[in-house]
């Protein structure tokens, strides 16, 4: 296998990067999530907080058909409120981390994720070790790119999390996840795999020629 995860990014020589490119390849794009989107639909603080403006009002209605006292009922809304503003907190310092520590770079050759809240990582996935790639929209123009890879290949979705397709265990798919420009991206990434498939099987073609034309006998030429 090809693709390699290191887990040190603090000396890049390029930003995202595990190591100076080789001549000829040239990065496309790079982008990371967005915390607001990874709060809102990967960690779903606004169900969340609904959760909670629920037990509030709950809180509110039960105490006040078992007569308890107004001072009470406020007490155990203020006790809600506090839970549910450390619990939300919590949510956004974790989206605002993934964020910051995460880089995603597209090149000509191949797909960098660097990751990492805890402890950081970098997955290098050559062109030629991708199997299909998969765009799925979150409103406009945000959204999130699933990356299929050939059969043999194997990542490890805990490890990979959330940088993960669902729940796709067996067969992990590593992920750009949340990005607020993801058409523009998938759109590069595209493009990108496709002219690397189109020259490889130009390359392919031109290396079957010439194994041909080595079996061919050789010319006989006249002497005058």
């Amino acid at each position: 296998m090809n693709h390699f995860v290191t887990r040190e990014h603090e000396i890049e020589p390029l930003p995202g990067l595990p190591g100076v490119p080789p001549a000829g390849e040239v990065v496309l794009w790079q982008g990371r999530p967005s915390s607001a989107l990874v709060a809102r639909h990967l960690l779903k603080v606004r169900w969340i907080c609904g959760y909670f403006i629920v037990l509030s009002g709950w809180a509110v209605a039960s105490g006040l058909s078992d007569g308890r006292a107004v001072g009470g009922i406020l007490f155990s809304v203020a006790i809600l409120t506090a839970l549910a503003a450390v619990l939300v907190g919590m949510i956004e310092l974790f989206a605002w981390a993934v964020e910051k520590t995460t880089l995603y770079t597209v090149t000509t050759e191949r797909v960098v994720m660097r990751f990492g809240v805890a402890i950081s990582m970098t997955l290098n996935l050559p062109f030629r070790q991708i199997d299909a790639v998969s765009f799925a929209r979150i409103g406009q123009s945000s959204g999130m790119i699933a990356i299929a890879l050939v059969p043999g290949q194997r990542l490890s979705w805990l490890i990979q999390w959330p940088h993960v397709r669902g729940f796709r265990v067996a067969h992990t798919e590593p992920s750009l996840v949340y990005l607020p420009d993801a058409e523009r991206a998938a759109a590069v990434l595209a493009a990108a795999i496709g002219q690397y498939r189109t020259a490889d099987a130009h390359q392919s073609r031109f290396v079957a020629r010439g194994a041909d034309l080595s079996h061919q006998p050789p010319a006989v030429v006249a002497a005058e």
